[in-house]
């Protein structure tokens, strides 16, 4: 096998290589943002159960929005 032929075999697969490299970067994103909501979403749950008024309840939000 030549050299040339090593190299339009490779040719061939790195479009296949960057489309799963792209699906790898996409999915951890996603998981890496969902993973950041959930804390978000916990976080916010337990200001809420700590916290009675509504005027500190805006406050909390709004820390945890400029947190994210």
């Amino acid at each position: 096998m030549s050299l040339h032929s090593v190299l339009i075999a490779l040719g061939a697969l790195l479009p296949s290589a960057g489309v799963a490299f792209l699906f790898y970067l996409i999915i951890k994103a996603m998981l890496e943002g969902d993973r950041r909501e959930r804390l978000a979403h916990s976080q916010w749950e337990a200001a809420q159960e700590s916290s009675g008024s509504p005027a500190r309840q805006s406050d909390i939000v709004g820390k945890l929005d400029s947190a994210l």
